[in-house]
């Protein structure tokens, strides 16, 4: 009961209309503002919020969904583990889906491949425990989020000195990726930051943004009050010229963040050079284990190679994912592509710009 009306408190409907309210009275000239989590951008469309907005704020999505970001290189390299008699992939159910060069892991599974659907690493590792014969694999797929999980998992195999445990590594770091939608120059006057991977990391990695970019940003939560709250921030930041980085989520959100958590990371992990879908390889945005730990590391132990395949062309989560086009600009939108047949990655996952698109505004 108590947790219901904690939750209820940001749902509240007068609270809501009264952000609104301010946030139109603030909303002095053109605002575009990006949000760079798939839980931000189900929440926003979920909750209705661009309907409480008026027409001269803007939100578009950034490349906040894990999945969508995969590149079809790591889906096909999955798959190839896959094909092996004495391997077992397990794998979160986002990632199943996800459509590589000529299958996926769905698709294999249903060819006779041993691939397992688990919520964590350590449930992985709890298979490699059992299935003494067999080499698990557990492709790590996430941002500082989850790679705490996944650090802590390799080092209890480690310790139990579990040598049938591996991880394909596609664990991803956000800053990068934000640097690189700046770059590039895409038209932004702020950012609506992740909360869950500042709970990680803490809201200071991101500082970056004002000092080098003159870029405003908000870490803010998933509740409806939450992101109308980080809106107004973010407006009265454009209108003041102040940019800086503002926490909003404070009740789970510090500028050190969790330091158990970023030292596990920092144990287990280095950063490496990752492949984003839409964005190609960005220096230092990736994690693969480092020289303790490489023996866990399943491009390292047990190498696969596979041949490069363009994305599809018509496609456009590319594009979506760098905050350049709409989902219903896609001439595959809800009629070739659908979460029943995705095309793109950005169709399969819940957290993807097009599976939310398709649910809450296809019929708008």
């Amino acid at each position: 009961m108590m947790l219901m009306k904690y939750i209820d408190e940001y749902r509240d409907r007068d609270l809501i209309m009264k952000l609104a309210g301010r946030i139109t009275a603030s909303a002095r000239h053109d605002y575009i503002f990006m949000e760079v989590c798939g839980g931000h951008t189900a929440a926003i469309h979920r909750f209705g919020i661009p309907a409480l907005l008026p027409e001269n704020i803007r939100l578009i999505s950034g490349p906040g969904c894990p999945v969508c970001v995969t590149g079809t290189d790591f889906i096909d390299k999955t798959v190839a583990y896959s094909e092996m008699d004495d391997v077992i992939i397990a794998t979160f159910g986002d990632l199943i889906r996800v459509p590589g060069s000529s299958s996926s892991l769905e698709k294999q599974k249903a060819s006779g491949a041993d691939i397992r659907i688990v919520f964590s690493a350590l449930d992985a590792l709890g298979i490699a425990r059992t299935e003494k014969e067999k080499k698990v694999i557990f492709p790590g797929i996430g941002f500082e989020t989850t790679a705490p999980g996944t650090a802590v998992t390799i080092r209890q195999a480690l310790h139990e000195r579990i040598e049938n445990f591996f991880v394909l590594s596609a664990h991803k770091v956000m800053p990068p990726a934000m640097e690189a939608i700046v770059k590039e120059g895409t038209s932004i006057n702020g950012f609506i930051c992740p909360g869950h991977v500042a709970a990680v990391t803490g809201s200071s990695i991101f500082r970056f943004l004002p000092e080098k970019y003159g870029l405003g940003c908000v870490v803010t939560g998933f509740e409806p009050t939450d992101l109308l709250q980080a809106i107004l921030m973010l407006i009265e930041q454009v209108n003041g010229k102040d940019p800086k980085v503002e926490i909003q989520y404070r009740r789970a959100v510090t500028a050190g963040g969790n330091p158990l958590a970023q030292k596990n990371i920092r144990e287990v992990f280095v950063p490496s050079d990752a492949y984003w879908r839409g964005f190609g390889t960005i220096p230092a945005s990736g994690l693969t284990p480092g020289r303790n730990y490489d023996r866990f590391d399943a491009e390292i132990s047990m190498p696969v190679k596979v041949q490069y395949h363009e994305e599809n062309e018509i496609c456009i989560c590319s594009e979506i994912l760098r905050g350049l086009k709409n989902p219903c600009d896609c001439p595959l939108f809800a009629d070739i592509c659908s979460p029943e047949n995705p095309v793109g990655a950005c169709m399969v996952s819940g957290e993807g710009a097009c599976s939310t698109w398709y649910r809450y505004k296809r019929e708008r």
